[in-house]
């Protein structure tokens, strides 16, 4: 079933403009970016993630959440009231909604991405730092490649004190970003030990010039830009009715598809940083990519998620 079907479980809500937000979401003209947001009773760190987007410098934004939490709605409480307030203030366009029952987080991201409307779609989790001029910087490079995906790996800082040569490797782009087909167990899969701990930040401290460098990735979690009608092209997430509720991956099968029909890559510095909570998918048996591209079906999920 595509989100673009119009089934019930894409519909929005009454109230998808917001707990108290009074916002239509009716697509802005100069909107260029729609950031989909997806969270689960995690009110204080989406009240973070939000705040840091309301300093971004890059061109016109759009917020879209869709609040899963099965206790107190997260975009009630009063620290993420508080935040959506700002961002109004800011001349930011919030949307956000309840989207319940939870049938797994892909189904939860093909929710989001029916909603976007925007030339491209940010998808960016609920305990995620951005830097003022990341969504700028990601911008300027998926436009400049014409490429399906551009994203910022997150920097886990608590790992600071842990340096990992063997996990360092980096292989930078020298020409225009191209496609390529990464599957688990090839040696391109190897690429996401870089994203782990805080092996990126001690990359990208050691070149220290500052210039934009894209590399080659085998995934990135936690903050992606994409191109919305590549994405969309590629099936988007409507692969979730062939998974299981609980699965873990699904961000990661989405851009090895997306990958291979337009290529993808991360972009150094990364500028997005891991607040390092516990997971709120806490059955990771079923990894979407070996699930579903026959390698197995279970892996105990080693892809989008471990960034120990």
């Amino acid at each position: 079933m595509s989100a673009a079907d119009g089934a019930s479980a894409y519909v929005p809500a009454a109230g998808f403009a917001g707990a108290s937000a009074g916002l239509a979401v009716d697509v802005l003209a100069d909107v260029l970016v729609d950031v989909l947001v997806p969270t689960c009773d995690r009110p204080a760190a989406l009240a973070v993630t939000l705040a840091a987007l309301g300093a971004s410098s890059g061109p016109r934004i759009r917020i879209v959440v869709s609040d899963q939490s099965e206790a107190a709605p997260s975009v009630e409480t009063p620290e993420v009231a508080a935040v959506l307030r700002y961002l109004r203030a800011r001349g930011i366009a919030v949307a956000a909604c309840r989207h319940l029952p939870r049938r797994g987080m892909a189904e939860q991201r093909a929710f989001l991405l029916a909603q976007a409307r925007a030339p491209y779609c940010l998808f960016l989790d609920d305990d995620v730092i951005v830097e003022p001029d990341l969504v700028a910087r990601l911008h300027a490079a998926i436009v400049e490649q014409a490429c399906g995906f551009v994203g910022s790996a997150v920097h886990g800082l608590s790992y600071l004190g842990q340096v990992r040569p063997g996990q360092e490797s980096v292989e930078f782009w020298e020409g225009r970003v191209e496609p390529e087909s990464v599957r688990p167990g090839t040696p391109a899969w190897a690429r996401h030990h870089l994203h782990s701990a805080a092996n990126l930040f001690h990359v990208q401290s050691r070149l220290r010039d500052g210039r934009t460098r894209l590399y080659r990735v085998a995934w990135i979690g936690g903050c992606v830009l994409f191109d919305t009608a590549r994405l969309r092209e590629a099936g988007g997430f409507d692969f979730w009715p062939q998974l299981p509720a609980a699965h873990c991956g699904e961000d990661v099968l989405a851009q090895l598809r997306v990958m291979e029909r337009y290529g993808g890559c991360g972009i150094l510095p990364s500028g997005a940083y891991h607040m390092e909570l516990p997971t709120t998918v806490s059955t990771r048996e079923v990894d979407a990519p070996h699930f579903l591209l026959g390698q197995g079906g279970h892996a105990g999920c080693d892809a989008g998620q471990d960034r120990r």
